[in-house]
Protein backbone atom coordinates (compact mmCIF):
# COMPACT_ATOMS: atom_id res chain seq x y z
CA UNK A 1 0.00 0.00 0.00
CA UNK A 2 0.97 3.11 -0.77
CA UNK A 3 -0.03 6.41 0.31
CA UNK A 4 1.51 10.27 -0.75
CA UNK A 5 1.44 14.12 0.79
CA UNK A 6 2.92 17.00 -0.16
CA UNK A 7 3.58 19.67 2.76
CA UNK A 8 3.78 23.02 2.01
CA UNK A 9 6.89 24.21 3.16
CA UNK A 10 9.66 26.63 2.29
CA UNK A 11 12.21 24.75 4.34
CA UNK A 12 11.46 21.46 2.51
CA UNK A 13 15.41 20.56 2.08
CA UNK A 14 16.42 21.54 5.79
CA UNK A 15 13.71 19.21 7.13
CA UNK A 16 14.17 16.63 4.70
CA UNK A 17 17.84 16.43 5.73
CA UNK A 18 17.36 16.71 9.41
CA UNK A 19 14.53 14.05 9.64
CA UNK A 20 17.27 11.57 7.45
CA UNK A 21 20.02 12.49 10.23
CA UNK A 22 17.47 12.04 12.93
CA UNK A 23 16.40 8.62 11.48
CA UNK A 24 20.14 7.61 10.11
CA UNK A 25 21.33 6.38 13.69
CA UNK A 26 18.83 3.68 13.58
CA UNK A 27 18.26 2.74 10.53
CA UNK A 28 19.27 2.39 6.41
CA UNK A 29 18.92 6.16 4.93
CA UNK A 30 20.13 7.58 1.46
CA UNK A 31 20.09 10.84 0.70
CA UNK A 32 20.92 13.26 -1.78
CA UNK A 33 20.22 16.57 -2.22
CA UNK A 34 17.26 16.93 -2.87
CA UNK A 35 15.67 13.02 -2.31
CA UNK A 36 15.85 11.06 0.95
CA UNK A 37 15.11 7.21 1.57
CA UNK A 38 14.42 6.00 4.55
CA UNK A 39 13.89 1.95 5.33
CA UNK A 40 12.31 1.40 8.52
CA UNK A 41 11.71 -2.97 9.52
CA UNK A 42 8.35 -2.46 7.75
CA UNK A 43 7.81 0.22 5.78
CA UNK A 44 9.79 2.34 3.14
CA UNK A 45 9.66 6.25 3.17
CA UNK A 46 10.83 8.51 0.37
CA UNK A 47 10.84 12.76 0.35
CA UNK A 48 11.47 14.78 -1.88
CA UNK A 49 12.64 18.01 -1.57
CA UNK A 50 11.19 20.61 -3.92
CA UNK A 51 10.56 24.52 -4.36
CA UNK A 52 7.58 25.37 -1.70
CA UNK A 53 7.32 21.69 -0.61
CA UNK A 54 8.23 18.50 0.46
CA UNK A 55 7.07 15.40 -1.12
CA UNK A 56 6.28 12.35 1.51
CA UNK A 57 5.42 8.88 -0.04
CA UNK A 58 5.14 5.59 2.78
CA UNK A 59 5.13 2.14 1.12
CA UNK A 60 3.78 -0.63 3.20
CA UNK A 61 2.74 -4.17 2.98
CA UNK A 62 -0.15 -3.90 5.93
CA UNK A 63 -2.60 -0.44 6.02
CA UNK A 64 -1.79 -0.54 9.96
CA UNK A 65 1.75 0.11 9.36
CA UNK A 66 0.88 3.15 6.86
CA UNK A 67 -1.42 4.57 8.93
CA UNK A 68 1.04 4.03 12.00
CA UNK A 69 4.28 5.68 9.56
CA UNK A 70 1.87 8.56 8.83
CA UNK A 71 1.46 9.85 12.75
CA UNK A 72 5.26 8.63 12.70
CA UNK A 73 6.47 10.82 9.82
CA UNK A 74 3.90 13.65 10.62
CA UNK A 75 5.01 13.74 14.47
CA UNK A 76 8.40 13.88 13.34
CA UNK A 77 8.12 16.86 10.86
CA UNK A 78 6.38 18.77 14.03
CA UNK A 79 9.23 18.49 15.86
CA UNK A 80 11.46 19.70 13.32
CA UNK A 81 9.23 22.67 12.10
CA UNK A 82 8.04 23.29 15.27
CA UNK A 83 8.05 27.04 14.00
CA UNK A 84 5.62 26.35 11.30
CA UNK A 85 3.88 23.41 12.96
CA UNK A 86 1.60 22.16 12.74
CA UNK A 87 2.41 21.01 9.36
CA UNK A 88 -0.63 20.34 6.66
CA UNK A 89 -0.58 16.73 5.63
CA UNK A 90 -3.25 15.69 2.72
CA UNK A 91 -2.23 11.72 2.54
CA UNK A 92 -3.62 10.19 -0.69
CA UNK A 93 -3.50 7.13 -2.29
CA UNK A 94 -2.13 7.12 -6.02
CA UNK A 95 -4.93 6.29 -8.34
CA UNK A 96 -4.56 3.17 -10.31
CA UNK A 97 -4.74 3.17 -13.66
Amino acid sequence: MIVSAIVPTANASKYMHQLCKHWSHRLEVEVTEQKGIVRFPDAVVVMEARPGDLSVTIDAQQKETVERMKGVVASHLDRFAFREAPLKLDWSEPEVI
